[in-house]
């Protein structure tokens, strides 16, 4: 029976993609008029977690009326609808074409540290259209290897389609529980790397080791790749994403640091999220707010877990 279930995703999953495809070859002005349908259909009818994004929009701006907090959600699914255009168009796109519509600013310092043999970190977050930041091959110098960490989605087929997005312009996905493995392995090869770290995303419980303020909520933070920055002494730069104009983004470059041990444990994830949220204030309807960010709680932490000799248990666990 698993061998048949099994065998009808393959088939489905080949069908998908068939379309997803014949999809992308559409130009992008024919995809958005299907992408303003689209949010008709996703805003009102669907009303896809229209619950979650209202409620994180009206804890993160207090100060907002409500009339700015809707129009705000009005243009997040907008755009989010587009992110979903884009995002497929990349099964197709000419290289040049993405190259005229994703650009990316501030690379002379990033050249320089790969030319001293200094791998690079950049620091992302969930903010225009991440997927797009995987065509960084185009415009980075010809020596660095471009990579990106990534979380492995469950079904094999799908996963095997977003891989083949994310690396068809040269960019290489490293799984988040080998990243580090393959991150030493490079530098022993002595192959200069540029790093993506997207880490704005929900730790799960047994990982949460630092907490900061983020969009006026007590927020738990993702510190692996904090931990694997300064651990191969990573130059750290932050990723500031914007939108001109609809189907176009720059992605700016700006040097955090080159030395991250001087930054201290977690400082790292400190000042890239301290700038993250200052980029999403500027722009609140680009960030990823149907993601339920702040449903674990500092206080139903220390209801249910502890922490000692730095990993996290459970209460009901053993304390031995």
């Amino acid at each position: 029976m698993k061998t048949i279930i099994r065998f009808i995703y393959k088939v489905l999953a080949g069908m998908l993609f068939v379309v997803l495809w014949l999809f992308s070859l559409l130009p992008l002005r024919i995809g958005f008029i299907l992408s303003d349908g689209m949010y008709y259909i996703v805003y009102y009818l669907v009303r896809y977690r229209r619950h979650v994004v209202r409620k994180n929009l009206t804890s993160s701006f207090p100060e907002k009326s409500s009339a700015e907090i809707v129009g705000i959600e009005k243009q997040f699914y907008h755009w989010f609808c587009d992110y979903i255009v884009e995002t497929f168009k990349m099964m197709t796109i000419s290289r040049s074409e993405m190259a005229r519509r994703m650009t990316f600013t501030g690379m002379d310092t990033m050249k320089q540290c790969i030319e001293e043999g200094q791998s690079v970190a950049i620091f992302l977050g969930h903010y225009c259209n991440w997927e797009w930041i995987s065509t960084l091959p185009l415009a980075a110098p010809e020596k660095a290897l471009c990579a990106e960490l990534y979380h492995p989605l469950e079904n094999p087929e799908f996963n095997n389609l977003f891989l083949y997005m994310r690396q068809r312009f040269g960019s290489v996905c490293l799984p988040m529980h080998e990243a580090l493995r393959h991150i030493i392995k490079y530098r022993n090869e002595g192959q200069p790397l540029i790093v993506g770290y997207i880490a704005d995303q929900k730790p799960l419980w047994h990982n949460m080791h630092f907490w900061m303020p983020f969009l006026g909520h007590d927020t738990p933070m993702l510190t692996g790749s904090d931990r694997i920055v300064q651990r191969m002494d990573q130059a750290v730069f932050y990723g500031e994403v914007s939108r001109p104009k609809r189907g176009y983004y720059v992605c700016e470059m700006k040097l955090v640091t080159r030395h991250p041990k001087e930054l201290g444990e977690y400082g790292i994830t400190e000042a890239y999220m301290t700038r993250l949220e200052n980029t999403i204030r500027q722009h609140p309807a680009y960030w990823l707010w149907s993601h339920d960010r702040w449903s674990r709680t500092r206080e139903e932490f220390d209801q249910r877990f502890y922490e000692k000799d730095g990993k996290v248990f459970e209460k009901t666990e053993s304390k031995e």
